[in-house]
């Protein structure tokens, strides 16, 4: 059991990824706390906002493939098409979720003032909103992710 736990946490790439997500996830937290003045825990472990912790986290995997095995790699190839199919439905699919979650929120909203129950959902069960990302945020997400990667690469595994 322990050499597998050892094996865990000798897995550069492995570390890499999570190490950028955890990264960006406090910085999206620190960036909310910021921007609207209340700290809401949820948006540690939440979708969306910036920056994009697919991003930094796909990016990050990709960049740390690169350094371990070079860019020449099967290994490589694959992570950065993940990355690049993670990113661009990031933008996309999850982006359009979230604009129409606001959307069916607000008519749900607008009918409930006017008293009319058309569904059983309470306002606790709003959909969820932040879902996707922007491209800047995706964009600042790759950024952190590549130089995070990069970081970690020359200071712990060099």
């Amino acid at each position: 059991m322990m050499s597998i736990v050892n094996d865990i946490l000798s897995n550069q790439i492995l570390i890499t990824g999570a190490v950028c997500w955890l990264v960006a996830q406090v910085i999206k937290t620190l960036i909310y706390l910021v921007v609207n003045r209340q700290l809401r825990l949820e948006r540690l472990v939440g979708d969306g906002g910036m920056p994009s912790c697919h991003s930094a986290c796909v990016a990050g995997i990709a960049t740390a493939t690169a350094l371990a095995e070079g860019i020449r790699s099967p290994l490589f190839a694959i992570a950065f098409f993940f990355a690049i199919i993670v990113m661009h439905d990031a933008m996309g699919v999850r982006q359009e979720t979230g604009k129409q979650a606001r959307i069916i929120n607000d008519i749900v909203e607008e009918i409930r003032e006017r008293g009319i129950t058309i569904m059983s959902m309470s306002p606790e069960e709003r959909l969820k909103e932040f879902v996707g990302h922007t491209g800047t945020q995706v964009c600042v997400g790759a950024v952190m992710g590549i130089l995070s990667a990069l970081i970690q690469h020359f200071v712990f595994y060099s």
